[in-house]
């Protein structure tokens, strides 16, 4: 016999509050950081510390393992000793209107750029027309306007002297002169010119086309004098505005001498306001003219303040270390940016005021962490962000451009060169599927930093698991824990992760409990959480999940669903499944029947058939013919049909955890001997005849407590695992008292031979060398029976041949 009964003591791993060296949590040392993720840890330090393009970090691991939380406490923890990133400013582009001018200065010196470029221009507004007040300014111009005048008048004196040589006079009209003939000294109207001799007419003519050219020529001259009269008013203007504002672009100028783009922008803006000084002059004559446009020149002077102010995209002032930007909407615009626009007027207009920053200018010099589900499930978000890492630097780009739907046309800002380290956080399924069909990915994120779901139970980890406590209790504010308190919850890791030598590093589910046990605490009026309030926490928690589980139970104690706990039967088992319904996982008893008959079909799945199997438990069926040939077929071939069917399965039945219970109840048919009924079993089975570890061990076999509980305990109840999983077990106080008093019973097994003894109370059998087995036993039933059906087939079969042989020599004679 190597089947093996358990005892209480085997069936979980009792933490001793004793080992803990203070009574609460009050005096224990707080603990930050990762517990039992050592090879995630180490990764992330190496991806963070590494800065080379493309290497940055995709964290994955379960969810709950605290992957977020470590990023942001271990990224703030290291981003804390980097130098701050500068700041950046767009400006207008004097040069290209629609390609604004990106500018970088140290942290802090960005806002102070933006006011003191705001506190310029609002000097310049004050300045420059007080500078056009002064009476030398009005000399200066009234000086040029007699010199232009005296040109005029001697240029059109001279031409009026030529014109009276010539026999005209001149008369001015918009376009210039017009000759009028004179004779006699006085101008001759049309109807005298018609009665004058043609060749008078002819000479006039010509004497006309002389004056006219000549006319021209002045003309062109006093042109010229009024061009060369607008000049020096623009020289004058533009002398007495650099006399009146020189200084405040050269104080600029001088503060920002270690930086040359800055400096080309000062001296762009300058040269740009000399040419645009009558925005700032404020003529009150030249509004009265324009009163009914003055809307407009209201819109003119606020685009004109508008592009002499800087744009501050990024304010680094307050930032302490590099930045770290945690974007919990990665949108395509939340990432890069946008260019917003306005409706003026009845138009969509925008500038480089507009330009708004994402998360990217915002991490510049940096960290940004970004959820994997959340950057992959917006429109363009995770190409975006490949673009960017690629060619380190940030591009505003309208999203509707990629698609063809913007035909306006837009601002087009400089780009911002990037330098930035990326870390996203998802789940092993969506590592595996980038990893493998998106090549950009492999070489972007080169880093990988694994979580685990647990950790190995060794004493510092406990240790470690308090102060983890500890600190929480002190973060969130909670009632400190009693060191039976902390007890509980250390069991209760191991239970999560369903081993008595691990402890789960699902830290997120450890919180939870920590606060509802502080709540039950306190609805107690307790100053400290003790053990009960933690177990209250975990009933109340699985209270609130298990309805279907109760439904369940209700069916079976009603009769609804049909499952024996006594006696033995044939072709019957019961075996275990977990239901996983969200945050709740229970288990599930199953009735399994199997029939077998004359035949050659082989094992027929009946919910494969019925199309309510999965893979897994397709090849687990399949798996029940070779463990039949390999210990049954040596000296026979198999012949036989058998139908296997979970009983009162609707819903599909996926895995082979119940493989051991079919080829167990399949033997029971064939031999014809029944199998106890108070007894349930889990485990998968190889093609050997050994008995495999499954999951979910603790839930079924609480599920099946649960059940035989409801018709009362009998003390033969009970529930057969693979040995394998014996370590697995962290079960429930109420079901280690019942084995304790002898109520309910475990048993571990590593082959089918030790599942058959227990549930028939018969000898297996040991195969013989001539592959039959021990008289009596289980396993010779089975092959008398297998033997029974060949006979019968291959009886048969000699039958049908016979019959052949006849019907041919009948025929044969009457030829």
């Amino acid at each position: 016999m190597s089947w093996e009964k358990l005892q209480s003591a085997d069936l979980k791993y009792r933490y001793d509050p004793y080992l803990l060296p203070y009574d609460t949590t009050a005096e224990a040392p707080p603990l930050e950081g990762m517990i039992g993720q050592e090879r995630a840890v180490r990764a992330t330090e190496f991806g963070l510390r590494v800065k080379r393009h493309g290497y940055n970090i995709f964290m994955t691991g379960l969810t709950g393992t605290g992957k977020s939380s470590y990023a942001r406490e271990i990224i703030s923890k290291i981003s804390a000793d980097e130098p701050v990133p500068d700041d950046w400013c767009y400006v207008y582009n004097f040069d290209h209107p629609g390609e604004p001018i990106a500018l970088n200065l140290p942290a802090g010196m960005g806002v102070k750029f933006c006011r003191q470029v705001e506190e310029m221009l609002e000097d310049l507004k004050q300045t420059i027309p007080k500078a056009f007040d002064g009476e030398e300014y009005e000399r200066q111009k009234a000086s040029y306007v007699k010199d232009f005048q005296e040109t005029r008048s001697n240029l059109l004196e001279k031409l009026s002297k030529t014109a009276q040589e010539q026999g005209f006079s001149l008369k001015r009209i918009n376009a210039g002169f017009v000759t009028v003939p004179l004779v006699d000294g006085e101008p001759v109207g049309e109807e005298d010119y018609a009665k004058l001799d043609q060749s008078v007419k002819d000479e006039l003519e010509k004497k006309s086309t002389e004056v006219q050219l000549k006319a021209m020529e002045i003309m062109r001259r006093i042109q010229a004098a009024e061009r060369d009269l607008k000049e020096k008013f623009k020289q004058l203007d533009q002398r007495i505005a650099l006399a009146a504002t020189g200084h405040l672009f050269n104080d600029l100028l001088e503060q920002y001498s270690d930086f040359p783009a800055v400096q080309k922008y000062l001296k762009a803006f300058q040269e740009d306001l000399l040419s645009s000084l009558h925005e700032f002059r404020g003529d009150d004559e030249e509004q009265q003219q324009q009163l009914p446009l003055l809307w407009l020149r209201r819109q003119s002077q606020e685009q004109t303040e508008i592009r002499y102010k800087v744009n501050l995209l990024v304010d680094n002032k307050e930032t302490a270390g590099a930045p770290v930007i945690y974007e919990t909407n990665p949108s395509y615009y939340n990432l890069l940016g946008r260019v917003e626009y306005e409706n003026r007027f009845g138009m969509v207009m925008t500038d480089f005021s507009m330009i708004k920053a994402g998360a990217l200018h915002r991490a510049n010099g940096g960290y940004l962490i970004l959820q994997a589900r959340d950057v992959l499930t917006g429109m363009q978000s995770w190409e975006v962000l490949k673009r960017v890492l690629k060619t380190r630097e940030i591009r505003i780009e309208n999203l509707g451009e990629h698609y063809g739907l913007v035909t306006m046309s837009t601002l087009r800002p400089q780009p911002i060169a990037l330098q930035l380290k990326v870390v996203i956080v998802g789940s092993p399924y969506l590592y595996q599927l980038l990893y493998h069909y998106d090549e950009d990915f492999r070489k972007l994120f080169k880093i990988k930093a694994d979580f685990d779901v647990e950790m190995e139970r060794a004493e510092e980890n406990t240790v470690k698991m308090a102060g983890f406590i500890a600190y929480h209790t002190r973060q969130q504010s909670l009632r400190h824990f009693d060191r039976y308190a902390v007890a509980k919850v250390v069991e209760h890791s191991a239970r999560q992760a369903e081993h008595q030598e691990k402890l789960s590093t699902r830290f997120n589910e450890i919180v939870e409990l920590l606060c509802e046990a502080d709540a039950w605490a306190e609805l107690g009026g307790l100053e400290t959480v003790g053990a009960a309030q933690v177990d209250k926490a975990l009933a109340e928690k699985a209270y609130r999940s298990n309805k279907y589980e109760h439904k369940m139970l209700e069916a079976v104690e009603r009769g609804q669903i049909l499952i024996d706990l006594s006696g033995a039967k044939v072709g019957q088992i019961n075996a275990l499944s977990v239901i996983e319904l969200g945050d709740h996982q229970f288990g599930r008893v199953s009735r399994i029947t199997a029939t077998t008959y004359l035949g050659r079909r082989g094992i027929i799945n009946i919910e494969r058939e019925s199309q309510l199997s999965g893979r897994i438990h397709d090849k687990g069926v399949l798996i029940l013919s070779g463990c039949l040939g390999q210990r049954y077929g040596r000296l026979i071939p198999l012949t036989l049909s058998a139908g296997i069917c979970f009983e009162q399965s609707y819903s599909g039945v996926e895995g082979d955890s119940a493989s051991a219970a079919e080829l167990l109840c399949l033997l029971s048919s064939l031999a014809g001997i029944p199998l106890k009924q108070g007894l349930a079993i889990t485990g998968s089975v190889n093609q050997q005849g050994e008995i495999q570890p499954v999951g979910g061990i603790n839930s079924k076999i609480e599920g099946f407590f649960d059940t035989c509980k409801l018709k009362g305990l009998t003390g033969d109840q009970g529930v057969i695992i693979p040995v394998q999983n014996r370590r697995n077990l962290m079960l429930k106080e109420e079901l280690l008292e019942a084995v304790e008093q002898g109520k309910f019973n475990i048993y571990c097994i590593s082959s089918v031979n030790d599942g058959l003894e227990l549930l028939s109370g018969l000898s297996a059998g040991e195969q013989q060398e001539d592959g039959t087995f021990s008289p009596g036993s289980f396993n010779q039933a089975v092959l008398e029976r297998l033997r029974q059906f060949h006979n019968a087939l291959q009886g048969e079969k000699e039958h049908g041949e016979g019959a052949e042989r006849e019907s041919g020599h009948g025929s044969s004679c009457r030829g």
